[in-house]
């Protein structure tokens, strides 16, 4: 499966974005979808998944204020961002994986991943 990732920009705090994540090449209900962020100077961390039976997941500062969702019509993942915060800047990635769920946050099971989209929250 290919990935890519869009949506991205520079927005001002508490704005909102919609990232979206397209597949080709396979069906995204195959897979665990997820999103993981690199901010500068810092190591990629995981943000949030939704997975092949519907299940979600976010990491803790996120909650809240991002919705991960998928349309299955579009063969897309969405990851919306409302209330976005300077800490929110980073190069977000979205990933394919088959790995089961209780790993879903380890971006090492990850197989396939699309290429980043920026986004900036200015202050």
């Amino acid at each position: 499966v290919q990935l890519q990732a869009s949506g991205g920009g520079l927005v001002q705090v508490g704005g909102s974005l919609t990232l979206s994540c397209a597949a080709s090449g396979g069906s995204v209900r195959r897979y665990t979808i997820g999103w993981f962020r690199q901010a500068p100077g810092k190591e990629r961390e995981f943000v949030a998944a939704f997975g092949w039976s519907g299940n979600t997941k976010y990491t803790d500062p996120v909650k809240g204020r991002f919705t991960i969702s998928r349309d299955n019509a579009k063969n897309t993942v969405l990851l919306q961002m409302n209330g976005l915060k300077p800490e929110d800047t980073a190069l977000y990635y979205c990933a394919a994986t088959t790995v089961v769920w209780g790993r879903v946050t380890e971006e090492d099971h990850y197989n396939y991943w699309g290429q980043g989209t920026l986004v900036t929250v200015s202050s």
